[in-house]
């Protein structure tokens, strides 16, 4: 291994972490403005705000889908691409790339042809109403041309944060950030396009993105390059990195099927106010989850590279520390959140109406964000070290096991039903933590037994 790679071996793990963790939290808090500024501005246009907002709302499941099939080739191949770096087999890691990025392209294709030829179909279904369908359709149309780049940001982006370049990987989400903050009230309100516009800022904020990606995986600053000759799939590296990747997918995709239990169920029970104020809950959850999942990234190069390496004592340490960043991450913004509902909608809508109905809301939503570190580390470790089972059960056991049956169970057990659509996500993750706890520290402990036991019971 050359110096170039051995830090991540060698650096005291906090200061590692924090250097690497940094630059993502800030990358994902940029990219938290770059999913939730369309809907700030759009909450606020003149007279139409709140239907606005709703529509575009319902288009959030879709986009889901979009990123989550970034996510089942970047999240799987990045920490695969790691674990043989961790080895010293760069030439693995650079055709896992180059398959990863050929995969990219043709998955992207498939859903553009999805959304141009179904998407209104696809809305209805996920809960438009004929109030609110043709701002959802307004938004979608152009947001459609711009799936290849959201699908290479994402999923290449990944690849150069598993290398351990944490700026470069910020680089990328500040430009697209800043292009999109930009261009939302010239298009929105300056040209008068209204979603349209907002819709059109974002395909070209996400182009720009897409650029320097590529840019930079094809440049000498990078360790692992996109070569013309590992674009051809080779499937017996690729098809583990899709396996591990499915957690990943399975997590967000989720995320846009329980979007439409939700829309569905609020919309019989509180009509379109109970869809625009979910709209305003799964924006907040963003702001709490994603500097979180930044934080986890910034730990994921080291863990993975110290799995692959054999570094049995520092892959514990790291997932020790992780754990308490991350615990204390969720609590802090759960204390916030609980102090000031109002203040959080107030952020997406200027209607009054909507905000009083939110911020109870919002409480009850978020009620037990305090221990979602525990699930946030145990996943993002379970990805680290290659246990693509797990990783796959957690995501499937909280959504789908879970929340979804509940989302139809607890309003019957409640006066109110429509809060209680609300109240089974606290239930549901209650349960999902307490069953990741326990699967993680009997897996974990597995899967470090077996390191050192490939190092001949010796911990490195």
């Amino acid at each position: 291994m050359n110096d170039n790679k051995e830090f991540l071996a060698k650096e005291p793990i906090g200061k590692l972490l924090l250097k690497l963790a940094i630059p993502t939290v800030i990358a994902q808090l940029v990219n938290m403005l770059y999913n939730i500024v369309d809907r700030i501005y759009i909450g606020h246009i003149s007279g139409e705000g709140s239907l606005a907002l709703t529509g575009v709302g319902v288009c959030m499941p879709i986009i889901m889908i979009v990123s989550a099939f970034a996510a089942l080739i970047g999240t799987g191949g990045a920490p695969r691409s790691s674990i043989f770096m961790g080895k010293g087999d760069k030439n693995s890691a650079e055709k896992i790339l180059g398959g990863c990025f050929t995969l990219q392209l043709f998955i992207s294709a498939i859903l553009t042809l999805v959304l141009l030829l179904w998407g209104e179909e696809l809305l209805l279904a996920f809960g438009a109403s004929d109030n609110t369908i043709s701002y959802a359709t307004d938004y979608l149309n152009i947001y459609a041309v711009g799936t290849v780049f959201v699908q290479l940001t994402l999923g290449m982006g990944a690849f150069i944060t598993a290398q351990g370049f944490a700026k470069q990987g910020m680089v990328t989400v500040l430009l697209g950030a800043f292009c999109n903050i930009i261009l939302d009230p010239v298009f929105i309100f300056g040209f008068n396009m209204g979603v349209k516009g907002a819709a059109a800022a974002t395909v070209i904020s996400q182009a720009a993105s897409c650029t320097w990606v590529l840019l930079f995986l094809t440049s000498k600053k990078t360790m692992l390059k996109i070569k013309s000759k590992n674009m051809m799939i080779d499937f017996k590296l690729v098809l583990p990195c899709v396996a591990l990747g499915l957690a990943s997918f399975v997590m967000q995709s989720s995320e846009s099927v329980i979007s439409v239990c939700f829309n569905s169920s609020l919309l019989e029970y509180g009509g379109d106010i109970a869809v625009g104020a979910m709209t305003i809950l799964t924006s907040v959850m963003q702001f709490a989850m994603l500097p979180m999942m930044g934080i986890a990234q910034g730990a994921q190069p080291i863990t993975g590279y110290n799995f692959g390496a054999g570094h049995t004592e520092r892959v514990k340490n790291t997932v020790s520390l992780l754990l308490k960043v991350c615990l204390t991450y969720s609590f802090i913004l759960w204390m916030v959140i609980m102090l000031f509902p109002s203040g959080f909608a107030g952020i997406f809508s200027s209607d009054t109406t909507l905000i009083e109905f939110t911020a109870p809301a919002l409480r009850i939503y978020c009620a037990v964000l305090c221990i979602f570190g525990i699930q946030t580390a145990c996943q993002m470790t379970f990805v680290s070290i290659g246990n693509a089972v797990s990783s796959i059960t957690v995501a499937v056991v909280r959504k789908f096991v879970l929340l979804l049956p509940l989302i139809y169970i607890v309003p019957h057990f409640v006066a109110d039903k429509t809060m209680g659509v609300y109240l089974a996500e606290p239930i549901a993750d209650v349960l999902a933590v307490s069953f990741t706890s326990v699967l993680f520290s009997v897996q974990f402990k597995k899967a470090l037994n077996r390191l050192s036991d490939a190092n001949g019971g010796k911990l490195k």
